[in-house]
């Protein structure tokens, strides 16, 4: 257990001397199974987790899903998405920035990136909410919050990672961050109308949008409602795989997006290189955490550990919300991705052990990192508005994002002890 102790301790040490995470992660791996298992061996083990990371089949999910995300923004469908949810609740005080939310929601059931619905609603949102006086920190904060249902409502990249590092059922893990994922929305909904409330100027009700309007806002959206009927519909009446589903998701945004007209070879050659380029991102991060977890299963720390707070008469839910307690501190300081890849190995074989399913751990997962993208100080989504809204200075980023993690730690709780919101719709599964 103290070499596992000495190699976290390690990383730490190498982040903080600015070396990215992937890299720390991947070399005190390297080395420390080096140390103990001989070099020969340590080199062997290497090359595979390469080699059966680059060509593992499932693991193409991941690009496609992307791939995915990159032609949906490109064909203009969350232009769509806002302009609907406006349409039907831009009236209300708040109503813009609760149409956000709504398009979030709807932007992250095809696209599975926090960071690319964050960017994406930035680009959408922030312009009508600045032009009817919406305060900055409300706009920024509910954007930042929203952009994090890209990852709870399937397809999500962080779900397709957890499934296949734990071997846990994509497909299940897709169905039980649905529940969650409205779950949350609603949430920061009621967020911003208590932010409303509190400061009526804060967030002014817009026009009332006609009836004939509202619905041809709605007809306008079908891409949208195609798009996830035909994947997610797939995934979960066992019609196809999750890759498959990410494969026809894939296929079916660039035929949109082609026959929008908004696909020049100019256009396409640039999501191609912004795609692979976050793939290579994810898949290094991916090679290094598992180079990690096979230093630290190789010590004995996993099974120590286990053995030790199973023996100290604690409940297994406080087990478990000591982790998350853990993860929401850890979600302040580290990248999120990296964070759950570094601590996986350690944490899985725990709540296996106590008996929970790790469909609805994986859920729990999700929630945290949704939690660490907006935390100050290094919340990714923070600084991805901070860098495409030059006239907003991150001060009033920060002031406004307080009530959404609050909102989301709520989230937080209600799944932790409610199990059966995430497990009900998986269950129903064939």
């Amino acid at each position: 257990m103290s070499e596992a102790l000495i190699g976290f301790a390690a990383v730490f040490v190498l982040a903080l001397l600015r070396i990215p995470l992937a890299f720390a992660m991947g070399l005190v791996g390297f080395v420390g199974l080096g140390l103990m298992r001989g070099w020969a061996p340590t080199m062997a083990n290497a090359a595979q987790v390469v080699y059966d990371t680059g060509f593992a089949y499932t693991l193409s999910v991941v690009p496609l899903f992307i791939l995915m995300g990159n032609f949906v923004a490109r064909a203009g469908l969350a232009q769509e998405l806002f302009r609907a949810a406006y349409a039907f609740i831009g009236h209300l005080r708040g109503g813009l920035a609760h149409a956000t939310v709504l398009a979030c929601a709807g932007f992250g059931a095809i696209c599975g990136s926090s960071i690319a619905t964050a960017a994406t609603m930035a680009k959408v949102a922030y312009p009508q909410m600045k032009k009817l006086g919406y305060a900055d920190y409300l706009s920024t904060g509910v954007i930042a919050a929203g952009g994090t249902l890209g990852i709870m409502i399937p397809p999500s990249t962080i779900l397709v990672i957890y499934g296949i590092v734990t071997e846990t059922n994509i497909g299940k893990l897709f169905a039980a961050g649905v529940l969650p994922g409205l779950m949350c929305a609603g949430f920061l909904m009621a967020a911003v109308a208590w932010i409303t409330w509190r400061d009526p100027s804060a967030g002014p009700a817009g026009e009332r949008t006609a009836w004939p309007d509202r619905l041809k806002a709605l007809r306008d959206i079908w891409g949208v409602a195609l798009l996830v009927v035909l994947v997610l519909g797939g995934i979960y009446g066992g019609v196809f795989t999750a890759t498959e589903g990410a494969g026809i998701g894939a296929m079916g945004a660039f035929l949109f997006a082609l026959a929008r007209r908004t696909l020049s070879w100019r256009v396409l050659l640039q999501v191609l290189v912004e795609s692979a380029r976050t793939t290579a991102m994810l898949f290094t991060i991916l090679i290094a955490a598992m180079l990690f977890s096979s230093f630290v299963n190789f010590t004995t720390m996993p099974g120590d550990l286990k053995d030790w707070i199973l023996g100290q008469g604690l409940s297994p839910l406080m087990v478990v919300g000591a982790m998350m307690l853990i993860y929401v501190l850890l979600g302040t300081i580290m990248e999120e991705l990296s964070m759950v890849l570094l601590t996986i190995p350690v944490f899985f074989p725990i709540v296996t052990g106590l008996g929970f399913d790790p469909v609805w751990f994986g859920v729990l997962i999700v929630l945290v990192v949704q939690i660490g993208l907006i935390s100050p100080p290094v919340g990714m989504n923070l600084f991805v508005l901070n860098s495409l809204l030059k006239d907003v200075g991150l001060r009033q980023i920060f002031r406004g994002v307080w009530l959404f993690v609050a909102a989301l730690v709520l989230a937080l709780v209600v799944v932790l002890h409610f199990q059966p919101l995430s497990l009900w719709l998986p269950g129903m599964m064939r």
